[in-house]
């Protein structure tokens, strides 16, 4: 039982054990955004299940990132309880509340508390993962470190997409797909029980610049008073640095945490794709950010710079949400137009927010490395906070989408089935149809009925009749939800792409935010200051090693 509860490494492990670790790290949080994200694959259908209005359904999402938020500052603890064991149990938790809980749901308001158990444990793991990380990861591969970790969300992301794409016609059941989901978890967790370790606080609490620090951190390490390094741990992150970074990230990303939550539901209402179809374009996304996220992190190190990337990659976001928007107007835009647009926005995502992600873990390293998680905490609670307002404010901005998620799909597939019938009776006066609405027998009524259908459709007296009999013998419950419910969804569709229109003018200003904000940072513009601010450093560690074996007699940890 120890062995699953002490999980403190007193050496730096060895680069093939600390490649395991980092990759347990990846994969944990690859699945726990797929647990957390499962609900966006199959909105349309819960809000079915539930019968739920729209705006019930984004405060789920509200109440998850409330809650996520103030889980995050609880994470920050991680600085004196270690991050190993948050990480591990956490997937316990969320795989088993993915399987059984949330599929099997009574009713709408249970459905949104498990929804919040489950945000509440990934707040927690949202902090623990990339401190694991940066405890791994010294500063010459933080980028490409942080990187693969970010690849947690994304990948997580693309893995839903991938799996519901390829499986909702299959199991149409939306239940399916968290059971899908809960046993992949539930298998990490397991890995992640036996398998996942975490640096010691005298060894994770200083700053390890490259690789060849390894033996100058394990000689400092006896010497560390851990408690002293982490007195007043929140006085010492409430900096413009940390805070103003955080605030930066967190409304550059409310265009990618409106992809996750709202794409299908987007996708579906207003160019009238199919969930797998919407799923598809999310796997182009998903997958193009994946891999940027890689590509970028390797260059970033080898140039020793984040600040360039991250202007350019805000830049470049910023224009492509603009391409995006534009088309929000155009309901007859093609399946593989909106491929390559979001494509060529997700590689801009990616330039700006791997760097961002090394950047900010040097951010707080500058100011004190034995406080990473707490400044991840204070990430954590500002990204998860901005999250959740600018998502409650989504239905005051998009008002109209309550009918046509709730009614729009049914009153299409009715108003396809009986178009001809409508048609007929949309010809005939509305008094004529009242009377044989009460008396189908009335031969005035009837009568006029057939002359009116004659003289607009320009048929003979039998094929006006035939049609007339046609559209009588519509199911009234049909007919009655066509009535109370096609033209609101009729409005709700003119009126929708509009406000889906300001909605992503909204991510536009939240890119914009980003870029002063890149400025409060530490690191340097330019490669060949990054290098010499590298050989400077090693000079330092060299001079302190020969120190450090004269004073012991020359033994130092190898």
């Amino acid at each position: 039982m120890s062995v699953l509860w002490q999980r403190r490494l007193d050496h730096y492990p060895e680069t093939r054990q600390r490649l395991w670790y980092l990759a347990i790290v990846v994969v944990a949080t690859v699945v726990l955004y797929y647990e957390l994200y499962v609900p966006g694959a199959v909105a349309t259908e819960i809000i079915a299940q539930y019968h739920m209005t729209f705006p019930y359904y984004v405060y789920i999402s509200v109440v998850g990132n409330a809650v996520g938020a103030f889980s995050s500052l609880l994470a920050g603890l991680a600085d004196r309880w270690g991050r190993a064991n948050l990480v591990a149990y956490g997937l316990g938790v969320t795989g088993l509340l993915t399987l059984f809980g949330l599929p099997n749901a009574p009713d709408q308001f249970t459905f949104g508390v498990l929804f919040a158990l489950v945000s509440f444990v990934e707040g927690i793991i949202l902090v623990a993962t990339p401190a694991l990380v940066r405890d791994f990861s010294p500063q010459l591969g933080r980028a490409s470190a942080m990187g693969f970790w970010t690849l947690g969300p994304v990948v997580g992301s693309l893995v839903l997409s991938e799996v519901s794409s390829n499986t909702i016609s299959v199991l149409p059941d939306w239940r399916s797909q968290f059971v899908i989901c809960g046993i992949v978890g539930l298998v990490v967790f397991v890995i992640a029980l036996f398998g996942l370790r975490e640096l010691s606080p005298n060894l994770r609490d200083q700053l390890m610049v490259s690789l060849r620090d390894r033996a100058l951190v394990e000689a400092r390490a006896a010497g560390i008073d851990v408690n002293k390094a982490i007195e007043r741990p929140w006085r010492q992150m409430m900096t413009v640095r940390v805070i103003g970074s955080a605030f930066a990230i967190a409304v550059f990303l409310i265009i990618y945490y409106t992809a996750v939550g709202f794409f299908t539901i987007y996708f579906t209402t207003i160019y009238g794709f199919s969930l797998a179809q919407a799923n598809g374009i999310g796997n182009w996304f998903w997958g193009i950010d994946a891999l940027s996220l890689i590509v970028v992190g390797v260059i970033s190190d080898r140039l020793g710079v984040r600040k360039p990337f991250m202007l350019v990659g805000a830049l470049g976001a910023i224009v492509m949400t603009i391409v995006f928007l534009s088309r929000a107007t155009a309901p007859d835009t093609g399946y593989y137009t909106f491929v390559w647009i979001i494509s060529v926005l997700a590689v801009f995502m990616a330039v700006a927010y791997a760097p961002w992600m090394a950047s900010f873990t040097e951010t707080v390293e500058r100011i004190n490395p034995a406080l990473t998680a707490t400044g991840l905490a204070v990430w954590g609670w500002i990204i998860r906070a901005v999250v959740a307002l600018s998502i409650f404010a989504l239905p005051f901005v998009v008002t109209s989408m309550t009918p046509l998620v709730q009614y729009g799909t049914e009153v299409s597939a009715l108003a396809a089935k009986y178009d001809a019938e409508i048609k007929t009776l949309g010809v005939v006066d509305p008094a004529t149809l009242g009377t044989l609405g009460r008396n189908p027998a009335d031969p005035e009524a009837g009568t006029k009925a057939v002359a009116e259908i004659m003289q607009a459709q320009n048929v003979d007296q039998a094929t006006a009749v035939q049609r007339l009999k046609a559209a009588a013998a519509v199911p009234k419950d049909d007919l009655a939800f066509l009535q109370e419910h096609a033209a609101e969804v009729q409005a709700a569709a003119a009126a929708t792409p509009g406000q889906w229109q300001n909605w992503w003018w909204v991510c536009v200003g939240g890119e914009a935010v980003f870029l002063p904000l890149i400025f409060v940072m530490v690191g340097r513009w330019r490669p060949s200051r990054a290098r010499a601010d590298l050989a400077e450093h090693q000079a330092r560690v060299d001079q302190e090693l020969e120190q450090l074996s004269s004073s012991t007699g020359g033994t130092l940890p190898s």
